[in-house]
């Protein structure tokens, strides 16, 4: 009997302590109750999925022992508190202590925190983390002060008597995220805010001399170049500062999400109509910077990032990667590539444009009327943000994706040298310099650009996508390759967007996917499972073909029939049939009989979407859209080529109809 009390005792003891852990730890109770069954025994442990880790690429840039942890889609703030609570649990049962250095609920719902890699294999475990990305470093891109003094060329004084843009960029707020700024400089006075967010790492090292004068250099010089009154592209803008950079130049990834999450809460509380996100950085490939940056489009903000000075491929940095983002390089004063001994600006199909970055003069932080010369592709970013409010300036209404086509429309085109490029890299950049568009101009012209995928891999089932961004229409889709070998290309719908997927053929090399993606209002583009756009309201603007057994030409539309689409025998072919209000396309050929190079331009006012060849007889053909031409090449360099451009246009209310272009 007193065995029995004894028993009894005991077990109502189990079941207050259980009680009042569960008060205390209620997302413990589960935990806790599933280590007995309904007869007493231990069950079998379930199995647990691991949530996904991702590590900086660079391994030199990764920030040990902190981590971003990103919960599931759908999850809210309560969630991220009860993970915190059961992560703390979890590492004190351990013996092991962590540190939550901050928490996100704007474009991510998750938290960053300070943990030993012990507890690390247990957050991944939780059953709300989708996955966990080790923090990793961030740089201002500008040259080192010892390399800018050996790289540095004779300085030059800017022409500020004939510097006249089309307005001076006042409707626009620029969101700098940097390290400190000499917000007293004569240049940049009462034209910078310094906000209230801090979020910077400690310095390296333990002699870091933290003079204003180092910490500031390399935003006030940023910030002098964006809206100097003497140095700046827009010098009426207004420049909010948000610091992610410490002294040295450095940051973490983790601090620039914060960073872009404290500009999202202002503006919510206070909406600005134009606003430009500048960030003059750059480190190794985050899914989560590149997230972020993406839902700061999303919300409507221009975001335009430094390429980076790693003479590398800008597709393996962030932010620059995100194709939302306006990336861009830099170039030097006769507009070639940007070089800094060793390093020189990034390259590669995730630029959209280069910029001035190369001995650039503005603020300098020695003194309140200093100047000084840097160069670096922050440098360049911080020209096309100048140009960017200069655009929302003059209207406040356009789109981000709709500035970026406009910058990309009045840059110059064809004047950089790729030769110092690697040969995969130097037909996928683009050769375009930002300038700044004229007073006149208007956001009512269809604008085009290419969209190049990655080079697809060597097997004949391999295959390349590409997209527009959001807002843009794909227009026409086709397939690259130097040799000609490819088994065509064919659009598809993933998630609510379009693709343009490219199919490798068998002995081909690697194929491209190239999208002509286009914005002008009211534009509406289908793709008809025939060659055919049966609807009379609707252009035929490209066409896609594909085969199984590989083909040696592009399908192309009909010179005669100019709604339908030449189709090869065997092979599929679909109509790409676009509408716009006053939307009109006419067909272009150009044919060679002895040489193997042609060039098809589309006139002044109308705009190229789509570039085909015609194959005379056995001879492979290459045709790639340049701009606004369409380039056909012989792949294996016998005689003959033909190009066949499709060029449209939105026709203006003075403008009448016109006959095909000459």
């Amino acid at each position: 009997m007193r065995r029995i009390s004894a028993w009894v005792g005991w077990a109502l003891c189990l079941c207050t302590y259980l009680a009042a852990s569960a008060q205390d730890y209620p997302e413990e109770d589960e935990m806790i109750l599933d280590l007995f069954s309904e007869d007493g025994t231990k069950p079998e442990p379930r199995a647990v999925p691991t949530a996904e880790f991702l590590k900086c690429n660079k391994a030199a840039w990764r920030v040990h022992g902190q981590y971003l942890v990103v919960l599931r889609q759908g999850t809210h703030g309560s969630h991220v508190q009860r993970t915190i609570r059961r992560l703390r649990a979890k590492a004190a049962r351990r013996g092991q202590l962590l540190e939550i250095l901050h928490t996100y609920s704007a474009a991510l719902q998750g938290f960053m925190v300070k943990m030993s890699s012990d507890v690390l294999h247990l957050a991944l475990k939780l059953p709300q983390v989708h996955y966990i990305e080790e923090d990793s470093s961030i740089f201002a891109q500008s040259a080192p002060w010892n390399l800018q003094r050996l790289l540095q060329p004779h300085g030059g004084s800017s022409e500020n008597g004939t510097y006249r843009p089309p307005n001076d960029g006042g409707m626009a707020l620029v969101y700098l995220l940097d390290g400190s700024v000499q917000s007293s400089h004569r240049e940049i006075e009462g034209r910078v805010l310094i906000t209230d967010f801090n979020s910077v790492p400690e310095e390296d090292g333990v002699r870091v001399h933290r003079q204003a004068s180092q910490c500031d250099s390399h935003g006030t010089h940023i910030a002098g170049v964006v809206s100097g009154s003497d140095s700046g592209v827009a010098r009426g803008a207004g420049v909010n500062l948000v610091r992610v950079l410490n002294c040295q130049g450095k940051g973490t990834v983790s601090g620039a999400l914060a960073g872009l999450e404290y500009i999202q809460s202002t503006l919510l509380a206070r909406p600005v109509d134009a606003v430009v996100v500048l960030l003059p950085f750059s480190g190794g490939f985050s899914r989560s910077l590149n997230a972020a940056c993406r839902d700061m489009v999303a919300k409507g903000a221009v975001v335009i990032a430094a390429a980076g000075n790693y003479r590398d491929d800008a597709c393996l940095y962030s932010p620059a990667s995100e194709p939302e983002v306006i990336t861009v390089g830099a170039v030097n004063s006769v507009d070639q590539l940007m070089s800094q001994g060793a390093g020189g600006t990034n390259f590669g199909r995730c630029i959209d444009l280069f910029a001035p970055g190369d001995d650039i003069v503005s603020a300098s932080s020695d003194c309140s009327t200093c100047f000084t010369s840097q160069s670096g592709t922050s440098q360049a970013a911080a020209h096309a943000a100048g140009i960017a409010a200069v655009i929302l300036s003059s209207n406040q209404n356009v789109s981000p994706v709709q500035v970026m086509q406009m910058m990309l429309h009045y840059s110059i085109s064809h004047t950089i040298n790729f030769l110092s490029l690697p040969d995969s890299h130097r037909l996928i950049s683009p050769n375009l310099v930002a300038a700044m568009p004229p007073a006149n101009s208007a956001n009512e012209e269809l604008l085009c650009r290419s969209v190049w995928s990655k080079r697809s891999g060597v097997t004949s089932s391999d295959q390349a996508v590409s997209r527009c961004r959001l807002g843009e229409e794909m227009m026409s889709c086709s397939s690259y390759t130097p040799d000609g070998v490819h088994a065509g290309e064919t659009i598809s719908e993933s998630s609510g967007q379009m693709e343009c997927v490219a199919f490798n053929a068998l002995g081909g090399k690697g194929v491209y996917a190239v999208a002509r993606c286009c914005v002008i209002g009211g534009l509406q583009c289908q793709v008809h499972a025939s060659p055919e756009c049966v609807a009379t309201q609707y252009h035929l603007t490209g066409c896609t073909l594909w085969s199984a057994a590989g083909i040696s030409a592009d399908s192309r539309p009909n010179g005669s029939d100019r709604r339908r689409c030449v189709v090869s025998s065997g092979a599929t072919s679909h109509a790409v049939c676009c509408h716009a209000p006053s939307l009109e396309c006419h067909l272009l050929e150009k044919i060679s009989a002895d040489k193997d190079q042609v060039e098809v331009s589309c006139p002044s006012g109308w705009t190229l979407t789509d570039c085909s060849a015609v194959s005379p007889g056995s001879v492979v053909l290459a045709p790639v859209a340049k701009g606004n031409s369409c380039h056909v090449g012989s792949a294996s360099g016998a005689g003959g080529a033909a190009g066949v451009a499709v060029c449209c246009r939105v026709r203006q209310p003075e403008q009448r109809r016109a006959s095909p272009p000459p």
